[in-house]
């Protein structure tokens, strides 16, 4: 299965902002008449630069002054496209290697404010409680607004058991949160499992890297290891991206053929097709994959291919909706631009750029309360003079075990405390399941 994995240079992974990117040093030829460079306006910002330069009431660098221009040009476009110095072009290759100094979150653009894409698991924001969808208002005493994005995360980055205090919107709350981070080493590892019960198993990825992939067949095959089977969980909740050819080679673990996602761009870089392999290492058993509001960019690949392949029941609530790609271009003064170039596209020709992707099954994760808090539930045995059990004693194979104060400890119901979309998954699984035995039988 291994073997089905392709490797490309032509894309790395973006940890810090959940974005699939390309870094390269050629700049685009202009094509034909109607890309030609407009003289006459690029004369009247000549004009500007020089009166800027000569009476303008302090000093302003040349440098500084042509970064902001270009700044100014890119911040028009889309909220993922950006101008990167050097300095934020060396931080951003470094971000890229899955372990930075900073808080944790995924971030995007949203009306001048910073809204936060999705919290990274086991990280300094998610332990805080930052949330999708939350827009962060002023970071420490300084405004968000005016602000870049990179120089905004600029801020949010930091030395380590450094504090910095966020401002927040969140929906729902009559007024902003404060809410106080320490900085820690963010160490990002993509792919987690465990067993949920016997013949079910459950894989998370926390973001899209480029061994992502093999991750995920390499722990799948340990948990086929300890048992066959017959259903598994991929949870993308809260996945805010990542390489596009990590979400390319997860979908196609599990597909044997057809396309998985293609690209469509104005350049003919930009536009590209991926097809699956032969090979899907769960040999067909059933699939849910677990989504939600801070599920984007190549999360939503993955869901997107295998809603329509109809390989995956897709279950949660409504993705974020993030349908571009961005690449890296690299100039030669060691700066860069970071523009998005092309849209992508599910094998059914869906965009979901604004849009996301709408689960087959529609589930909140709601609150379930704890059991330990409610009544104890009457049974037959304590009744007064119940008959006694004639196997008294006997110790029944599949028998729950119980605990010192004789309540039963069954895995499932106390997942259903824990993460009830997860609880549910579990539970279609098992139904499919026996739907397909008893099917087979008939």
């Amino acid at each position: 299965m291994l073997q089905k994995l392709r490797t490309s240079t032509f894309f790395i992974a973006g940890i810090l902002l959940g974005l699939s990117m390309a870094i390269g040093h050629s700049v685009y030829a202009l094509k034909d008449d109607k890309q030609s460079i407009p003289f006459e306006d690029l004369q009247a910002f000549t004009d500007v630069f020089s009166r800027i330069k000569s009476d303008y009431v302090e000093a302003v660098d040349d440098k500084k002054l042509l970064e902001d221009a270009i700044r100014g040009m890119l911040s028009g476009l889309d909220p993922h496209s950006s101008f990167l110095d050097t300095e934020e072009f060396s931080d951003l290759r470094i971000g890229t290697t899955g372990q930075f100094g900073g808080l944790g979150i995924e971030v995007g653009m949203e009306n001048g404010f910073i809204k936060v894409i999705s919290p990274i698991d086991d990280t300094p924001a998610s332990r805080a409680g930052i949330q999708a969808k939350d827009l962060i208002i002023r970071l420490d005493e300084t405004p968000v607004k005016g602000l870049t994005l990179t120089e905004a995360v600029k801020l949010m980055r930091g030395k380590p058991n450094t504090d910095i205090k966020l401002t927040i919107v969140r929906e729902g709350e009559t007024k902003p949160l404060i809410i106080n981070i320490t900085r820690e080493i963010i160490r990002v590892k993509s792919v987690k499992k465990r067993m949920l019960e016997e013949g079910y198993g459950y894989v998370r990825i926390t973001n899209f890297q480029s061994r992502t992939a093999t991750d995920l067949l390499k722990s799948i095959s340990a948990l086929q290891e300890e048992s066959k089977l017959d259903g598994l969980v991929l949870d993308l909740r809260n996945n805010p991206g990542g390489v596009l050819n990590g979400a390319v080679g997860v979908s196609d673990a599990f597909l044997d053929e057809g396309l998985i996602v293609y690209t469509e761009g104005r350049i003919n870089d930009s536009s590209l097709k991926y097809t699956a392999t032969p090979g899907d290492i769960l040999n067909g058993a059933s699939l849910v994959i677990l989504v939600n509001g801070g599920s984007a960019s190549a999360s939503e690949i993955v869901a997107g291919a295998m809603q329509d392949h109809k390989r995956a029941i897709i279950m949660g609530f409504k993705t974020f909706g993030k349908g571009s790609v961005q690449t890296i271009q690299e100039l030669r003064n060691g700066s860069a631009v970071k523009l998005t170039t092309a849209r992508y596209f599910t094998p059914n020709g869906r965009s979901i750029q604004a849009e996301g992707i709408v689960p087959d099954i529609k589930l909140r994760n709601l609150k379930v309360s704890d059991r330990k808090k409610a009544p104890k539930a009457i049974s037959e045995k304590d009744l007064s003079g119940h008959l006694s059990n004639p196997e008294n004693g006997v110790e029944k194979k599949g028998s729950e075990s119980t605990s010192k104060d004789g309540t039963k400890e069954d895995s499932s119901q106390n997942l259903s405390e824990t993460d009830y979309q997860l609880f549910e998954a579990l539970n279609l699984l098992k139904g499919i399941t026996i739907a397909n035995k008893i099917q087979h039988k008939g």
